[in-house]
């Protein structure tokens, strides 16, 4: 996996043995996996955890995988998660349903494993493509994710291991104002307790390694928020 805390996929499945094997899967290609029996249990682990992917099922105890969709794409803070729907209803009109609730992959059972996971680093590769080894630019910055190496202007940059998933966070979403917590959330986990302050520590070592050779400061601070590459 690549320099950015892992991706965290939440499994909403009812079927034990099917979460089994998703979770097996998941973890040996490096993800972060949380896993929820039926839609009322989805839905707080989304608010808990707020996961980069959700595998959801369509057919759950409760409340239906297609009410989750529904719920998670109509909340702001969480409808820009890609949710791949798992479902034994084949039809074109299922499928249809599922795509307009808001899901961004419908896939039917039985599936392959190795399909679903391609389809994952797909919906991966667009909203978090650091994670899956995509080269990243803005600017005359280069982001090697697979290699873990920088360039400004054609210059190597060199960083610490924080300071590279720092950028690569900012890198993925030019422009986007990243608060503190969020950044906390991101580089180093919601394990581990790590006062705010310390982003700034690192936002600065960052900058300062960005400027090395004379660049203008690509970092812009929001007083009282956080921060964006502009």
């Amino acid at each position: 996996m690549a320099a950015n805390q892992a991706p965290c996929v939440l499994v909403v499945e009812d079927e034990s043995a099917q979460r089994e094997v998703l979770r097996y899967n998941l973890e040996s290609e490096g993800f972060k996996v949380v896993m929820a029996e039926n839609g009322d249990e989805a839905l707080l682990l989304v608010a808990e955890e707020n996961p980069d992917l959700i595998v959801l099922d369509w057919m759950l105890p409760n409340v239906s995988g297609i009410e989750v969709c529904r719920q998670v794409k109509a909340n702001p803070e969480t409808r820009s998660i890609p949710i791949i729907m798992l479902s034994a209803r084949s039809e074109e009109t299922d499928r249809v349903r599922g795509l307009e609730t808001g899901a961004d992959d419908y896939v039917v059972k039985p599936y392959s494993v190795v399909e679903l996971m391609a389809r994952l680093r797909t919906q991966l590769r667009r909203t978090r493509p650091a994670t899956v080894g995509e080269r990243l630019t803005f600017g005359d910055i280069l982001v090697d994710a697979t290699e873990y190496r920088v360039w400004r202007g054609g210059e190597k940059v060199t960083l610490g291991p924080t300071e590279f998933r720092l950028l690569s966070t900012l890198i993925e979403k030019p422009g986007r104002v990243w608060t503190r917590e969020q950044l906390l959330d991101r580089v180093w986990g919601r394990e581990i307790y790590i006062e705010t302050r310390t982003i700034d520590v690192h936002i600065g070592r960052l900058r300062k390694a960005l400027m090395v050779n004379g660049g203008e400061d690509p970092i812009r601070t929001v007083r009282g928020v956080g921060y964006s590459l502009d």
